[in-house]
């Protein structure tokens, strides 16, 4: 029989949020679902009067059903960590299996040898319905544990296991990885950052310079792994979830031991599971509950680490520039930043504020800037003098001056200092984390370290309430590098604190540094 298509015209699809296009899609699917059924039970004979000639007894065939194998030919992949709310005491472990198992668990202990701690894990399973002559359907097995009750700066051993597969065994002990969680006091670490990874060589190796720099955590700042091919949170966008199971193949190298903060891009927008488009985030995530709904907006949390305060956002709900979740959130995602960033900015653990987010703030590059992100956030983040915002989205390295209401608050050059309390908040676009790099308007220069060209005016543009594309004049671009890239940043805490802020190249070459001091 023929199937009813179950995509989305085009035409259509340019009209539609992500709700509408999810309550459109979810119906076409119920009554394609409906359809197979009734072509399989009469293609059987067992719809009434399709058993054969007269007298003759219809008998139902079983439905074939899974094949069951034993846990021991199981083996878990893709271990990846994240900080509960409190980084000091607790740690989420997640990973994914291939097929549904049995009873999956943690081992965690002081030793490796000794795993003695057996915490039960929770099964998030994730189906994505076939699309005819696009992908097969595919279901995809996530499982989760949460250890809380840790103590502070403290190394933990764990192992990942379900029933036949047990980490403790002497056939498993190599896939048993280490976690540090965060210090009881403020001591100076390492954090690294990037955006727009994917799957990819170059991915492969900003992955090992992150290492390189023994990082407390790593933030990532969404576009993570492209299973979303086009990026418009449409039906219609290219979509493969198998790509996820390559993704997180690939990054276990570091996931495994360093936590993986992160947060949603116009990429991680995928239609298919829930009116948002986060659905699949919600499977595949653990991620730190601040108070706000995790349910409508998994990237967006806080936590503190030593003497710094991080808040990761969801610049979907205001982007200007890619619509389809802009608003989700009622405008509560923005009251929540402003409670956020005033309850960090009061606390006497904390001496600097970072924020990090998708879309960029300022940036030449082939996005430019986002409107909606300015209009909503940049008043916030200057009551209350947040320090440094990462963002990702180009595919560029590119830092701004210090930037205060709109204008260079004071030049920052590379190598020098700026004091947010007075000169304004530095912008750092770092999307080189692996995906196809960009470059910089026509005849606008790369300038970075080593290879530093004369401070110009670019002309560029950003994204208005009304999808149009607004010139500009950008004033406050200082460094300007176009291969992948990563953020290493050290927070120093003491008597002078200080961020350190470095950008390094896929072979860990430094190619920007200036520092942020408060009241300096």
């Amino acid at each position: 029989m023929d199937l009813p298509d179950v995509g989305i015209p085009p035409q259509l699809a340019r009209r539609m949020s992500m709700a509408e296009q999810h309550e459109y899609l979810r119906t076409r699917l119920t009554r394609r679902r409906t359809l197979v059924t009734a072509g399989a039970v009469a293609a059987g004979g067992l719809l009434t009067g399709c058993g054969g000639g007269p007298g003759a007894r219809g008998s139902a065939t079983p439905t074939p059903t899974a094949s069951r194998v034993h846990g021991s030919v199981v083996s878990p992949f893709g271990r990846h960590l994240a900080f509960g709310a409190d980084p000091r005491t607790q740690m989420r472990i997640s990973w994914q299996v291939p097929l549904a198992v049995r009873k999956p668990y943690v081992r965690v202990g002081l030793r490796p040898d000794e795993l003695s701690r057996k915490i039960e894990a929770e099964v998030r399973a994730l189906h994505t319905p076939g699309v005819t002559g696009v992908r097969p359907a595919l279901e995809q097995y996530y499982l989760h544990a949460a250890l809380d009750g840790l103590h502070p700066g403290t190394t933990y051993y764990y192992g990942v296991g379900h029933d036949g597969f047990d980490p403790a065994s002497a056939a498993h002990r190599a896939t048993i990885c280490s976690f540090r969680t965060a210090p009881a006091a403020p001591q100076s670490f390492v954090f690294t950052a990037f955006g727009d990874q994917g799957v990819s060589r170059a991915a492969s190796a900003t992955d090992h310079v992150v290492l390189r720099q023994r990082p407390a955590f790593h933030l990532h700042a969404g576009d993570i792994c492209y299973a979303d091919t086009n990026g418009q949170g449409k039906k219609t966008d290219g979509y493969d979830p198998a790509y996820w199971d390559l993704f997180l193949k690939q990054n276990e190298v570091v996931t495994r031991s360093v936590p993986w903060m992160v947060t949603t891009g116009n990429h991680d927008m995928e239609a298919w599971y829930s009116p948002e488009g986060y659905g699949g985030q919600l499977a595949r995530w653990s991620l730190p509950d601040s108070g706000f709904d995790a349910r409508t907006a998994p990237g967006v949390y806080s936590f503190v680490y030593g003497n710094v305060g991080f808040v990761a956002l969801d610049a979907n709900d205001v982007s200007y520039e890619i619509p389809a979740n802009f608003g989700h959130t009622d405008g509560k995602q923005t009251k929540w930043l402003d409670r956020e960033l005033s309850e960090l900015r009061a606390s006497k653990r904390v001496d600097f504020v970072v924020v990090f987010f998708h879309h960029c703030a300022y940036s030449t590059s082939t996005h430019a800037s986002d409107g909606g992100v300015r209009a909503e956030w940049l008043p916030l983040f200057a009551e209350h003098q947040v320090d440094l915002v990462i963002n990702g989205h180009n595919h560029v390295y590119e830092r701004t001056d210090a930037v205060r209401n709109g204008e260079v608050g004071r030049p920052v050059p590379i190598g020098a200092s700026t004091d947010p309390t007075r000169d304004g908040t530095v912008y750092v676009t770092a999307g080189g984390g692996g995906r196809d790099l960009y470059g910089f308007p026509p005849g606008v220069k790369e300038s970075y370290e080593g290879h530093i060209t004369p401070h110009d005016e670019i002309d560029t543009f950003r994204w208005t309430r009304s999808k149009a594309a607004e010139k500009e004049t950008a004033q406050w671009s200082r460094v300007r590098y176009r291969g992948f890239s990563l953020l290493a940043v050290e927070a120093v805490h003491g008597a002078k604190p200080t961020l350190k802020v470095s950008a390094l190249s896929d072979q860990g070459e430094r190619i920007d540094h200036f520092e942020v001091r408060r009241g300096a």
